[in-house]
């Protein structure tokens, strides 16, 4: 079994990111999952919350997604997601801002993704 797996992060305007990492975990409908290579073929739908690529044994990288697809396969896993951000490039102030007006206007879905942002920006790197 090879030691990385290849990882595409797809958005519907681009290739955000495509490389072989050790581990990646998606924020599964159902729950997070990880991914290794050999993984059994899987298709899931994806939440928003926070992709993290595993290098070097540890969180090399941690990208936030509203939500999407995932298809995996032993040699690759590849998300399609509606909207990717690094976390790290997350403005909480913004966030915030944007999450009080979605409230008042009921819109329920944007709501759900700004509390998902908000989660991933206080959320501690796991190691």
């Amino acid at each position: 079994m090879a030691d990385t797996i290849a990882f595409e992060l797809v958005s519907p305007e681009r290739l955000l990111l495509a490389q072989p990492v050790e581990m990646v975990v998606v924020p599964g409908t159902e729950g997070n999952f990880g991914v290794l290579p050999g993984h059994a073929p899987l298709i899931s739908t994806v939440r928003p919350g926070v992709i993290e690529i595993f290098e070097g044994g540890r969180v090399a990288e941690r990208i936030f997604v509203a939500g999407g697809f995932a298809e995996v396969t032993p040699q690759r896993c590849t998300v399609l997601a509606e909207r990717a951000t690094p976390v790290a490039d997350i403005d909480r102030a913004t966030v915030e801002r944007k999450l009080r007006d979605d409230r008042e206007d009921g819109n329920a879905a944007e709501v759900a993704i700004g509390e998902a942002m908000l989660a991933a920006v206080e959320a501690p790197v796991q190691h």
